[in-house]
């Protein structure tokens, strides 16, 4: 059996009540560019909603949340020639990811970034969405202007 071009995964923005967005600063990595939001891959036979509410809790410990939405359909981004010679890329050409959306009804103190063994971030923040597509990685920014697009009539202002 071949493996699969594109790894099928979640990727998850957290509103807060002002509109604004979780962004995590990315563990062990450099700046510019460190930062993103919560994202993993979708398990063997896994549902992708109860995926991205799995990696929400593991990545950031909140459980405190509301489903506001998902894209309909998959979005897609390459990897990188460096992070396919670092070996990053698994074997895999990109990404297909679902996103949802979802609204944060907890309190700050739920946010535990050390919540599961494999620390992603170490850093986080609520910020405008504009703030967020400029601080991730240039070749998951398309993925983030479609995201923002796509979630923009779900944000209160």
């Amino acid at each position: 059996m071949t493996q699969a071009v594109y790894r099928p995964c979640v990727g998850i923005i957290v509103f807060n009540a002002a509109g604004q967005v979780w962004l995590g600063q990315r563990a062990g990595t450099r700046a510019p560019h460190n930062w993103q939001f919560p994202q993993g891959g979708i398990d063997a036979g896994e549902d992708a909603l109860a995926a991205s509410r799995r990696e929400l809790e593991e990545e950031t410990g909140i459980r405190s949340v509301a489903l506001l939405g998902q894209t309909p359909d998959w979005i897609h981004y390459d990897f990188p020639p460096q992070v396919i010679e670092s070996g990053g890329a698994r074997g895999f050409r990109g990404q297909k990811q679902l996103w949802f959306a979802y609204r944060f009804l907890g309190s700050d103190d739920e946010i535990d970034l050390a919540a599961h063994h494999q620390v992603e971030f170490d850093a986080w923040r609520w910020v405008d969405i504009q703030e967020a597509i400029e601080a991730v990685v240039p070749f998951k920014r398309s993925v983030y202007e479609q995201v923002a697009k796509a979630f923009a009539p779900l944000v209160s202002n």
